[in-house]
């Protein structure tokens, strides 16, 4: 495990259980503080919140250690505080300390049009969900090539898997659609993709890894049972920290 300050701990359902045999893959490297790699990948001027990035590392951590996530060296951010027009989707190699991508996310139709306002984790909400996943297994369906995703937090995505939110791609989810429109088309809940990466985002970060899609609105800051866990003053710290670009 990279040797990251453990900013709160949780208990979420058990989804997943690592295999006798495998390794942390993080535990000999280097990096000393999430401030560390939010810089040397210049995720700041790639829009990506500091806030946000630091939830993500403490979650993954915490999930890893409890046993419900299998690859700790990848951890995927998708920043709702952004507009659908600019790229918000970011998925992170820890071990290597690479930024493997960076795209555009589709949000529900329900959840607004630029800007994703309203999420949702009840069926038929056409909106999206905010907190952590787990990445499970692929499969073709009407979407094409598309990956499952399991919410671990009850009351805010725990419905994710039956709601059959998942990543897949969509024509919408293009430049091409934004420079027409001014804003990525919208989903049903699933953070859509474009055609052309979908493909390899889904190969890499299937299986097992981390997925958190962050919100800068403060309802899920105080709902989140992730959140709840951690001090009052760090709580503190990540709402001011929502729009810090290191």
């Amino acid at each position: 495990m990279v040797a990251l300050p453990v900013l709160f701990s949780f208990a979420p359902t058990l989804v997943y259980s690592p295999p006798k045999n495998y390794t942390n893959h993080l535990k000999n490297t280097s990096l000393s503080s999430p401030i560390f790699l939010y810089r040397q990948l210049a995720l700041g001027s790639k829009g990506l919140s500091f806030a946000a990035f630091q939830m993500a590392i403490a979650g993954m951590q915490e999930l890893f250690q409890a046993g419900k996530i299998e690859n700790d060296a990848l951890l995927t951010i998708i920043d709702f505080s952004l507009p659908s027009s600019q790229k918000r989707l970011f998925v992170i190699n820890l071990l290597k300390g690479k930024l493997l991508y960076h795209t555009y996310v589709a949000h529900g139709k329900n959840s607004g049009k630029l800007m994703a306002t309203h999420f949702s984790n009840r069926p038929n909400s056409y909106e999206s969900s905010l907190g952590f996943y787990v990445t499970e297994n692929t499969y073709r369906g009407k979407h094409g090539f598309a990956l499952r995703l399991n919410g671990l937090e009850s009351g805010i995505n725990d419905n994710a898997f039956n709601r059959g939110i998942v990543i897949h791609s969509a024509p919408y989810a293009s430049e091409k659609f934004i420079q027409a429109q001014g804003y990525l088309g919208r989903s049903e809940g699933c953070p859509a993709l474009p055609p052309k990466i979908a493909p390899a985002i889904i190969q890499t970060i299937k299986n097992g890894s981390c997925v958190f899609a962050y919100s800068s609105g403060k309802h899920y800051l105080a709902a989140s049972s992730v959140l709840q866990q951690i001090p009052d003053s760090l709580n503190n710290n990540f709402s001011t920290a929502a729009n810090i670009r290191l």
